[in-house]
């Protein structure tokens, strides 16, 4: 029995590609570092990890509960853990109320503020899972969702918010929204057939690259702005500059006529872009010190 469960969790896992918490994680470590100048304490970095890990499992698994009927009439999610019949929808609902309660646990640790907000960031991190059957902006509420990151990572350790820091959660939400627009293209046809919307839907092809091309134009110009008002230093610019020509690259390897690469570009080169930016960041609050 016991192996059993360990299997399924380990399904779940899969099923939730945890290991692509990195695509959040280091902006709301960036947000940490200025907010601490420094390094907080071992247990304030610990929490957050745990509420930050523990909230993207919950947005995930309850992602695939929602759309486990959608993703059984999609060629490309059709293997899926629970159309594929590796996991029931029971289990996986069980297994996002626990990481809801991991989260909330690990809020009720950090502050008190921390806690008040966290019913708050549950709604748009689950809410998320039904925007496309509403909107053709779905993918800015995916945005927000992973751009609450860096804000929940000042409030946990300052107790507080600051606004300079929601301009780091509005960067990575158009972040976030550029690169999904482009992902979602791979969709255009089944989302047409089952009635959801997203850009590429609703625009086409030319248009959704465009669209993702103007989102992440909007980011570099907000981590400019970001970068002004958190004083950054030579090393802390060089750090924009990278994640520009991150950028740039990635747009580079699709295009309307061949989304072949577009896998690489959305998982390789977005984790690559979080890390390298953070990497700079730190490094800057490293030299001040």
């Amino acid at each position: 029995m016991a192996r059993g469960i360990f299997a399924k969790i380990r399904t779940t896992l899969e099923m939730i590609k945890w290991e692509h918490s990195i695509f959040a994680l280091p902006f709301a470590l960036t947000a940490m570092l200025l907010a601490a100048r420094g390094l907080p304490s071992l247990r304030t970095i610990g929490w957050i990890l745990v509420a930050m890990v523990a909230a993207r499992s919950a947005a995930m698994a309850f992602n695939r509960w929602a759309d486990a009927d959608l993703d059984a009439a999609n060629p490309r999610t059709r293997l899926r853990a629970i159309p594929a019949g590796l996991l029931t929808r029971r289990f996986v609902l069980g297994f996002t109320l626990a990481a809801v309660a991991v989260f909330v646990a690990a809020a009720a640790e950090l502050n008190r503020l921390s806690l008040e907000l966290a019913p708050v960031a549950l709604v748009v991190l689950l809410g998320y899972s039904y925007m496309k059957r509403v909107t053709r902006w779905a993918h800015l509420a995916l945005g927000l969702a992973l751009g609450l990151a860096p804000a929940g990572a000042w409030i946990a350790v300052r107790g507080s918010l600051d606004a300079r820091i929601l301009v780091l959660t509005a960067a990575v939400m158009l972040w976030v929204g550029g690169f999904d627009v482009l992902y979602a293209c791979q969709d255009l046809d089944h989302d047409r057939e089952a009635g959801l919307f997203s850009v590429p839907q609703s625009l086409g092809l030319r248009a959704a690259f465009l669209v993702a091309r103007l989102m992440h134009l909007a980011m570099l110009a907000l981590l400019v702005w970001f970068g002004f008002l958190f004083g950054f230093g030579a090393v802390g610019w060089s750090g924009v500059a990278a994640v520009a020509l991150l950028l740039a690259y990635e747009h580079s390897i699709v295009s309307p006529r061949d989304l072949r690469r577009l896998n690489a570009a959305f998982f390789t080169m977005n984790g690559v872009i979080s890390m390298v930016f953070f990497a700079f960041v730190a490094a800057d609050v490293w030299v001040k010190r």
